[in-house]
């Protein structure tokens, strides 16, 4: 059964004046489709997600991403969410495998909005069977190797790139994805 799977991020220093900051720098270094039909949709949330969004807008698919966290500003504080739903482009089986958007979700959490583990900036890559090989699928391996790489890539710039104190790849069951990965590729014959 799929699972969802994240990254989460947690700032040295972070705090409401320099939240955005940050989420632009994680914004600015995420693959943004270039096969998507639709634009990023910006969304700001006060308190907790079970409240309306405070701001809900859709944006053209070349729009800057300074513009789109722009539109969030004047919304945003110590107790609000800002996330910008995209699409990235992953190989996906449909009788072949084909480089298709894929969504995605990029979420900044301001330090007193309450989350479940307390991040401050998260990706939710989607199902996380877009990076796990699939049996009787032939190229599975190869394909979804190719994922796991992007995926593997943006993690590194965001290391790089952010001053971390820590990082945690998680899926939504509470499985640990590497020990998932280990045990799915386990099941192939790869040389």
């Amino acid at each position: 059964m799929s699972d969802r799977l994240y990254l989460s991020s947690w700032i040295r220093g972070y705090s409401e004046s320099n939240m955005l900051r940050h989420f632009e720098k994680m914004l600015e270094l995420f693959p943004f489709s270039k096969l998507a039909l639709l634009g990023p949709v910006l969304r700001v949330y006060a308190i907790e997600h079970a409240e309306p969004p405070l701001v809900e807008r859709a944006f053209p698919l070349d729009a800057e991403l300074s513009l789109v966290l722009d539109a969030s500003r004047e919304f945003t504080h110590d107790d609000c969410t800002v996330q910008v739903d995209g699409f990235w482009d992953l190989w996906q089986f449909d009788g072949d495998w084909k480089l298709k958007p894929a969504a995605v979700t990029l979420s900044c959490f301001g330090p007193v909005f309450e989350n479940e583990i307390g991040d401050h900036l998260r990706i939710e890559f989607g199902l996380d069977s877009h990076f796990l090989p699939q049996p009787g699928i032939e190229g599975s391996v190869r394909m979804v190797q190719s994922n796991v790489r992007s995926m593997l890539h943006l993690v590194s710039q965001i290391d790089h790139t952010l001053a971390l104190e820590r990082r945690q790849l998680w899926s939504e069951s509470g499985m640990n994805f590497a020990e998932v990965l280990t045990q799915a590729v386990g099941t192939f014959n790869v040389n």
